[in-house]
């Protein structure tokens, strides 16, 4: 055998730079199944700008380590066969929970987004101590079918979050409710039920545009995203536009600011304005509203309260577009002309030849765990996320 000289030897800075580039690949395939499941190998290699020999090599690494599955594609006439790429069969998955008002639930989501199973429950107490207890004895027994495949949490809360707590949960009670690992060892991430909302129908829906996001629920929410990213601020607690002085000034908030938003569009405000005493289901409450006649007036004020902060926002963020969700299209779509006429005067003059379209929710009560999922996979499809799940399966 002949003896390797020094100029023989691998640079270890270049191997270094190659193994990085690798998993940059891989992890950017990974990323393009997740947003394109079924996409092709060959559309995969332009997508990535790699060649096809490239393409093939990082799949079959990927496919090795079952992060992803090959299945052969439908034949397009002439020109070499390529193959599908999907979620592994055996691949990681994410626990997502969406806590709610009244109830919460908990589902496993495969890389390609597809919410493999799911359980629901009821808060028989709203003491957050019972609730979790519940969420985590759920959230346990699905992981525990799936063998060591789960492999981040992501819950949803309605609620303004800061980090690793709830600080505050009007339609909950709750202040400063720390929230601890709900699977021991796993990482986790924890986010306010508009913000995700908002962050999975900017990237599902609307992929690379800059959108803002509104919902009604029992009062207001909503987010920007831009390019994909939700903009949370500094603790993550950024994103609370219900909280913004858009309503009347004499009207507190459980918040404790008073004139909030949050107050001034919901079932609430229509009650308030009605002379009667706030509901103890604001949502159900609005729901019946929007379609009783005596109802109008009270509709109409806050449709147009809606209108005007919206245009608003619009100012301030110069979105690509808004989208509404929860029952804010249904307010919208319910005395249009209040709505329409109190966001068009409330647009800088520049603005109203060319509105930011206002659209739909596209997906619906879905949108707040779809948003947990995003915030699980970005936290798997990271190279310590990766390099742990190979660890993991070499052992």
């Amino acid at each position: 055998m002949q003896a390797r000289t020094p100029a023989d030897e691998p640079n270890p800075a270049k191997v270094g730079r190659a193994e990085a580039a690798r998993w940059s690949g891989a992890l950017d395939l990974l990323r393009l199944v997740r947003s394109h499941p079924g996409v092709t190998r060959a559309e995969a290699a332009r997508e990535l700008h790699v060649g096809s020999g490239t393409a093939t090599e990082i799949s079959a690494r990927l496919r090795a380590l079952d992060l992803i599955a090959e299945a052969p594609a439908p034949p397009t006439g002439r020109g070499r066969p390529t193959t599908t790429l999907h979620a592994h069969p055996d691949g990681p998955l994410a626990a997502v929970v969406d806590l709610r008002y009244a109830d919460w639930s908990v589902a496993i989501a495969d890389l390609e987004g597809t919410l493999v199973e799911s359980t629901t429950g009821r808060h028989a107490s709203k003491r957050p101590d019972r609730v979790f207890a519940d969420i985590r004895e759920a959230v346990g027994n699905l992981a525990d079918r799936y063998g060591g495949r789960v492999r981040a949490v992501s819950m949803s809360a309605t609620g303004t979050v800061r980090r690793n707590s709830i600080v505050q949960s009007s339609v909950l009670g709750w202040r400063d409710v720390e929230v601890e690992p709900l699977l021991p060892g796993v990482p986790q991430a924890l986010g306010n039920d508009a913000t995700l909302a908002g962050l999975a129908e900017a990237r599902l829906s609307h992929p690379g545009r800059s959108v803002l996001y509104l919902t009604i629920e029992v009062g207001i929410g909503g987010i920007f995203v831009d390019q994909g990213h939700a903009v949370t601020g500094a603790t993550g607690a950024g994103g609370e536009f219900g909280h913004a002085p858009l309503g009347d000034p004499a009207v507190a908030c459980p918040c404790g600011a008073s004139g909030c938003w949050d107050v001034a569009v919901d079932g609430r405000a229509v009650a308030r304005l009605k002379g009667e005493a706030e509901p103890e289901d604001p949502r159900a409450y609005l729901i019946e509203a929007l379609v009783d006649p005596k109802s109008r007036a009270a509709v109409e004020e806050c449709a147009a309260v809606l209108g005007s902060g919206t245009a608003g926002l619009v100012n301030i963020l110069d979105p690509e577009l808004v989208c509404l969700g929860g029952l804010a299209p249904e307010l919208r779509r319910a005395v249009p002309e209040a709505f329409g006429g109190a966001f068009r005067a409330g647009l800088m003059g520049f603005r109203r030849d060319d509105p930011p379209p206002v659209v739909p929710s596209a997906l619906g009560p879905d949108a707040p765990i779809l948003g947990a999922a995003e915030a699980a996979w970005d936290m798997i499809l990271t190279e310590g996320g990766i390099a742990a799940w190979i660890e993991e399966r070499s052992v």
